[in-house]
């Protein structure tokens, strides 16, 4: 679902005075998100943007939201401190923001890097569906993505899968082979807030339908050793990720929020020619993931 700003709400958030955040150890301080939301709510108009983004995330079909920020962006700088301070709150309002990695203090920069794997998040090809941080035990309800560049040759759409909707359609063969501790994924090293490392796990938890993390990524299909029956029903389950796929663009100041309890993402190749353009005109993404806090029913 695409949010846009209402026009008040955008001139309202342009003057904003929104202090430097804090950190409690990886997560943003509760004093900063109290300082933030106080500043957000007395805008006008935002209690109804809060509202449209907690249903587009939670509602009964919802599951991921694309803000529209990009006017801001424009008035304040995609690059800006300023900016990115908005859209710290914005993710606030959802749940809580951390960093799992030391050397990001919050937001981690995915650049474009034409020698790198092809596959991976910083590379220039398909990048196919995954969950983040797969292969924790506590991996982050919502992995969230700001658009400061988009692919200036005007690739890399963004991909997303409704993981439950795909899992629905399977056979309850395939679904029990989904449901076995087998899978792997990865290394775990230094890492904050997401638990302890997970493997063997199982891609389907939960003790019902719809619930749970669907914990895959498809590139433990070609990096780890799986009995073919394991293999196989993975590969059931891409087909129907794919199947029931939606695509979109990420245009400069969009920033895109995934539930991770419902949605897989991904992005299709950039555009060809990478090499021929210079490194800070590249696609640029800034990745910040969310924490419900424990007890808590749904975000916001």
């Amino acid at each position: 679902m695409f949010i846009d700003i209402p026009r008040e709400l955008e001139a309202a958030l342009i003057g904003l005075p929104l202090p430097t955040w804090d950190l409690d150890g990886s997560f943003l301080a509760e004093s900063t998100m109290e300082r933030y939301r106080a500043e957000l709510t007395a805008a006008p108009r935002f209690e109804e943007t809060a509202a449209a983004l907690h249903h587009a995330l939670t509602g009964e079909d919802g599951g991921y939201a694309v803000l529209r920020l990009g006017n801001l962006a424009k008035a304040l700088g995609a690059g800006d401190e300023r900016f990115l301070r908005l859209a710290t709150a914005f993710a606030a309002e959802v749940a809580v923001p951390f960093s799992p990695f030391p050397r990001w203090p919050l937001w981690k920069d995915i650049g474009v890097k034409a020698d790198k794997d092809p596959g991976k998040s910083s590379g220039i090809g398909y990048n196919a569906f995954h969950m983040d941080l797969v292969n924790a035990s506590l991996p982050p309800d919502y992995t969230t993505l700001l658009c400061v560049r988009p692919d200036p040759l005007g690739g890399g759409p963004s991909i997303l899968s409704d993981a439950h909707a795909a899992v629905a359609r399977l056979s309850e063969k395939t679904c029990g082979l989904l449901s076995e501790a087998a899978y792997h994924y990865g290394t775990f090293f230094d890492l904050h807030g997401i638990g302890e490392e997970y493997k063997p796990f199982p891609i389907l938890e939960g003790s019902a339908p719809g619930e749970g993390f669907v914990r895959f990524t498809a590139k433990m299909l070609e990096r780890s050793e799986l009995g073919q029956a394991h293999v196989d029903a993975a590969r059931e389950l891409v087909e129907e990720l794919v199947r029931g796929q939606v695509s979109f663009m990420l245009r400069a100041g969009d920033y895109l929020i995934v539930n991770q309890r419902r949605f897989l993402h991904g992005r299709e190749a950039l555009q060809n020619g990478q090499e021929t353009v210079p490194v800070a005109d590249r696609r640029l993404l800034l990745q910040l993931f969310l924490r419900v806090p424990s007890g808590s029913g749904p975000a916001m």
